[in-house]
């Protein structure tokens, strides 16, 4: 790993290099005597090639380019299902892209050229659900808030919950250790996931973990298939860890006159050692579009937002201290009524906005150590002014880990010199987050958009190791090719 070196430190040429372009697609007539099969094998109930649906399902929400589509989309209902479309396509040599609900930002569940998209969103049961061992069995298509919503009756909860969990799988939060508001207490998905069912790229199907919370057992593939994107294996199954549901959640909203003011609350916080649930950041970008897309009148608030959770039976104690250092910071500082609060976290999961990324507005990922925050909040402001861009940010701001979205207006003179200034502003973010030993992506995965910067972070050394990992799972190269390393 070089995080943390120095962006001068890695050649020009590794910065400019482009990822190696997938393999190339399948001839036509083997795709289509696959897909012939696939109906035959399958029905055609479970096997869309009608050109609306492929066309849905072959992107994310990811800046993924026009054009690059599948040759059909299986709907999987069963372990059967996936381990038949695999092998089919293993012998055809055919992609396969795995999917949930497309909610990825960085082109993980994209289509590359040639490939079967598998989705499994309809293999959504929740098998079971064992309180006495805060376990939860699932297939990959259950909705995470589906799963909290089962969970909370036993007093429970499944702890990570990113921004799409009302929508967002299971089996996708595990592709890209999804983390969420929350993770700044309870981790992201690795550290919720015991064990995993998983059909490899000749369509075997293999169990990896346990069911407890503790266990040793030879090479950790468990953690090593969190992450990983698909390219590996495809998870048919999970076994999860479930937490306690809190008996008393307490918010505190702390608005602030600038952003690098609201990140120094957070650096405030945790000198407190006190460990909230929720710590998230809202500049007045994301205030502002928050305000037109919603109808609130944060802005008349402040200019950053810094919101915070503590919960469990020491909530109110924790945020009595909480209160009172973000006061001391310089904050206005209002203790939130449960309805309000609800309210407050819902525009946070929102500010975001809405639609997909392009080549006029793309959301960022990075990751810095908190002690940073306020200096990287200063370098990406001073890089969208530099370089002319739009700019707002949100951050899980527990761990250090920054959104910031930046956009060009394509309606503007000069739209092709824009894109070019966007993408100078996005380069630039992503070589200072590094200096500062930070990291090119958090939560969302590498897909295929990070690709370009990966060598800014990991070393050709590092990289060769994940291709031989790669090679051994998918020796035929079929699984998600093209992503993520």
């Amino acid at each position: 790993m070089t995080a943390g070196r120095p962006a001068s430190s890695v050649p020009a040429a590794s910065r400019a290099a482009a990822p190696a372009p997938p393999a190339a697609p399948p001839a036509p007539t083997r795709a289509a005597e696959l897909v012939e099969g696939l109906v035959a094998h399958l029905g055609p109930a479970k096997v869309a090639t009608d050109q609306a649906t492929i066309t849905v399902q072959s992107r994310d929400q990811s800046p993924h380019r026009e054009g690059i589509e599948a040759v059909a989309v299986v709907f999987a209902e069963c372990v059967e299902d996936v381990q038949s479309t695999v092998r089919a396509c293993a012998a055809a040599k055919v992609p396969v892209v795995a999917r949930g609900a497309g909610s990825g930002l960085s082109g993980g569940a994209a289509a590359v050229p040639g490939c079967v998209v598998l989705n499994l969103e309809r293999m959504d049961r929740i098998v079971e659900i064992r309180p006495e061992d805060e376990v939860a069995v699932v297939e990959p298509g259950v909705v995470n808030a589906d799963l909290n919503a089962a969970a909370a009756p036993y007093g429970l909860m499944y702890a990570p919950d990113p921004a799409s969990y009302t929508f967002a799988t299971i089996g996708g939060n595990i592709a890209t250790n999804a983390g969420g508001l929350r993770c700044a207490k309870y981790g992201v998905t690795r550290e919720s996931v015991l064990g995993l069912d998983v059909v490899l790229a000749d369509g075997t199907l293999v169990r990896t973990g346990r069911s407890t919370f503790k266990g040793v057992a030879g090479y950790d593939l468990t953690g090593l298939m969190v992450g990983s994107e698909g390219t590996l294996g495809i998870v048919v199954g999970a076994t999860v860890r479930l937490r306690y549901l809190p008996v008393d959640v307490q918010t505190i909203a702390a608005f602030y006159p600038d952003f690098p003011s609201a990140a120094a609350g957070v650096l405030a916080v945790g000198r407190a050692r006190v460990q909230p649930s929720i710590m998230e950041l809202m500049d007045a970008g994301s205030i502002a579009d928050v305000d037109s897309l919603q109808g609130s009148d944060l802005a008349s608030r402040g200019s950053a937002l810094l919101l915070v959770q503590t919960d469990g039976y020491g909530a109110a104690a924790e945020a009595e201290v909480v209160r009172a250092v973000l006061a001391e910071s310089g904050a206005v500082v209002s203790a939130e009524d449960p309805e309000e609060a609800e309210r407050l976290v819902f525009l946070r999961r929102t500010s975001r906005g809405i639609g997909a990324d392009d080549a006029f507005r793309v959301g960022e990922d990075v990751a810095v150590p908190r002690s940073r925050l306020v200096e990287y909040a200063r370098e990406v402001e001073r890089i969208a002014a530099a370089q002319g861009v739009n700019l707002k940010i949100v951050a899980h701001a527990g761990d250090g880990n920054l959104h910031p979205s930046f956009w060009v207006d394509p309606a503007a003179p000069g739209a092709e010199e824009a894109v070019a200034r966007l993408d100078a502003a996005l380069d630039e973010s992503i070589e200072v987050a590094l200096t500062m030993g930070g990291t090119i992506t958090g939560e969302h995965g590498i897909g295929s958009f990070k690709l370009r910067w990966l060598p800014l972070e990991q070393s050709a050394r590092v990289r060769a190791l994940q291709q031989g990992i790669k090679d051994a799972f998918d020796p035929a190269g079929i699984l998600n090719p093209g992503k993520a390393f």
